[in-house]
């Protein structure tokens, strides 16, 4: 298959096909007739859904015949999408839901509430189960080598019927490399899988999805950071109370210390503390002008 040479030569660059931009308030559900409120939180647009919701909204737009893309900001994440560089790849997706307690506290501190957080690394069970009961067939893009297909063979053994289109770890730096970065958009392409997981990391990942959305308008796009690789047993996830707790960055930092140091505590935690001081200010400003 042949690509646009300006997409071939830069991923960050690359802009979707869907050149609509999400509203600040309310958005149309795949129903045209239902309206899905929306939450802002710095800036970013979330959609107020639970993880049933949001799987639901996916199957349902299958039904219908239409693909999109699904983000699933971080704190991390969400401090990026502040840059104007980013922001249009959480204005330009179909659906954006919080994978952060953190964004979720900031919502209710606001005065607003996003219902729960909903996790790529949790999507990705919800969403296999749901395909395999509506023969719906999956690809999965990303890690390193041999690790989306540990997730196959995981998944599949985990939900019976469930139909992989394919999957691809492409090596480091595929997407400076023309040659590369076309065999591997040419290799989802020709799956024609319904469902993508895209695990190699924001915004990479993203813009990705951005350009594969051009070429498989009817397929959705996940993106899943490093779910691929805790659920091919790489990498364990916190027990469920840590994640409820909102401290599952704490068992990240434990287990990957090198990697997630100054994520976590340069970057993140005062990115975190702004937020919550943001979300107390745009609720006393709500209140003082009400």
């Amino acid at each position: 298959m042949a690509l646009d040479s300006s997409a071939l030569h830069s991923v960050p660059s690359l802009r979707s096909v869907n050149k609509g931009t999400r509203t600040a308030s309310t958005r149309e559900e795949t129903d045209p007739s239902v309206v899905r409120q929306q939450i802002t939180v710095d800036d970013v647009a979330f959609d107020a859904l639970r993880e049933e919701e949001v799987v639901a909204h996916v199957m349902a737009a299958l039904d219908a015949g239409r693909g999109g893309n699904l983000i699933t900001p971080n704190v991390d994440i969400l401090r990026q999408l502040r840059r104007p560089q980013l922001r249009d790849l959480a204005e330009q997706a179909e659906l954006v839901v919080p994978d952060g307690m953190p964004i979720v506290w900031a919502s209710r501190l606001q005065g607003e509430e996003l219902p729960e957080r909903v996790t790529g690394s949790s999507l990705i069970w919800s969403l296999s189960e749901a395909a395999a009961e509506a023969d719906r067939t999956l690809y999965l893009l990303g890690g390193a080598e041999g690790i989306a297909e540990r997730a196959a063979d995981r998944l599949t053994g985990e939900f019976d019927g469930l139909r992989m289109a394919g999957w691809d770890c492409p090596p480091f730096g595929f997407e400076r490399d023309a040659r590369q970065l076309e065999q591997t958009v040419g290799a989802v392409v020709d799956a024609k899988p319904d469902i993508v997981f895209v695990a190699l990391g924001f915004p990479k990942q993203e813009r990705l999805m951005q350009l594969l959305r051009e070429h498989l308008p009817s397929t959705w796009f996940i993106g899943c950071g490093g779910t691929l690789t805790m659920v091919a047993g790489e990498v364990s996830r916190a027990p469920e109370w840590i994640q409820r707790s909102g401290l599952e960055w704490v068992h990240r930092l434990a287990m990957e210390p090198r990697r997630m140091a100054k994520r976590y505590l340069v970057h993140d935690l005062p990115y975190a503390a702004g937020l919550m001081a943001r979300s107390v200010a745009r609720r006393t400003s709500a209140r003082r002008a009400a």
